[in-house]
């Protein structure tokens, strides 16, 4: 797919775009570009979508911000105003997975007017974090977060060809038998390969999760994300990504306004698009088709 330009918020956003119709925008997270939803694309255009899938900030080809800022609250705005640039209606869908995730809770409480239907996956809302927080096996599993606030991680994380996030695809990946990251892992070793876009990367977790607030009261994220949309949404996890659970998974429906619904999907690690495409397009095209 060709490669496409906006400028939103003073920034150059580069995205691929497919279809006619309504807005379907799609964004990705950490270490991922669009590449991540090739899959779901054409589906969403034989639905009679028009789908953009736009690189986060920061990411290359998109630019990296000036003032390096990687918040929450401007990936918010970037969604927002892409909704606008792009000629978006009442009628637009907006699909997050992980930062993409967090981006699209976001975006979809703080202007419900733009999106009719709400999807994320891998990221439940911030609320229910808190939830396993304390099970070791969770603190391992994140144990990115942590190693990010580091400096040394700019130095670390490039060593033979981003080995480092080679290990990150396998550490968060199920158990999908034949399922090969490699096309994944090399787009978004791609976009993150000049220093600045490391950077800006890493901004991700040392701007939003800082280390003397995350989890506290003043955690401007936590605050920025305590709303729920009020559209009706649907939320996808995998099963083999250890910070919902069933009875979680429940409450976050439960949570979710009339219309909402949520599914495990057993087997499916962090990755469930390019994991089970089968299977998530399926239930984002019934979900949507309600």
């Amino acid at each position: 797919m060709d490669i496409k330009h906006i400028t939103v918020n003073g920034l150059d956003l580069a995205y691929v775009e497919q279809g006619e119709g309504p807005l379907a925008l799609l964004l990705h997270g950490f270490p991922e570009t669009p590449d991540m939803f090739r899959h779901l694309m054409p589906e969403l255009v034989n639905a009679g979508y028009r789908v953009v899938a736009p690189y986060m900030r920061g990411f290359a080809p998109s630019q990296v911000p000036p003032d390096g800022s990687m918040l929450m609250k401007d990936l918010i705005a970037d969604a927002n105003a892409l909704h606008e640039a792009l000629g978006g209606d009442g009628d637009a869908v907006i699909v997050g997975h992980d930062w993409g995730g967090f981006t699209t809770w976001g975006a979809a409480a703080l202007a419900p007017e733009r999106w009719s239907k709400v999807i994320v996956a891998d990221v439940p809302p911030v609320r229910f974090y808190e939830r396993r927080a304390a099970v070791p096996e969770q603190i391992h599993k994140n144990s990115h977060f942590y190693f990010f606030q580091m400096s040394v991680a700019d130095q670390l994380v490039p060593v033979n060809d981003f080995a480092y996030l080679d290990w990150l695809w396998e550490h968060w990946s199920g158990n999908v038998p034949g399922f090969d990251s490699a096309q994944d892992r090399q787009a978004g070793k791609d976009a993150l390969r000049e220093p600045a876009n490391l950077r800006a990367g890493l901004g991700l977790y040392r701007q939003n999760f800082p280390a003397a607030e995350f989890g506290t009261p003043a955690w401007d994220m936590g605050r920025l994300l305590a709303e729920l949309p009020t559209q009706p949404t649907l939320y996808l996890h995998g099963g083999e990504d250890p910070v919902v659970d069933e009875e979680i998974l429940a409450d976050i429906v439960a949570a979710l306004p009339e219309g909402s619904d949520g599914a495990l999907l057993p087997g499916v690690g962090h990755f469930p698009m390019v994991e089970a495409p089968q299977e998530v397009n399926r239930r984002i095209l019934a979900f949507l088709a309600k």
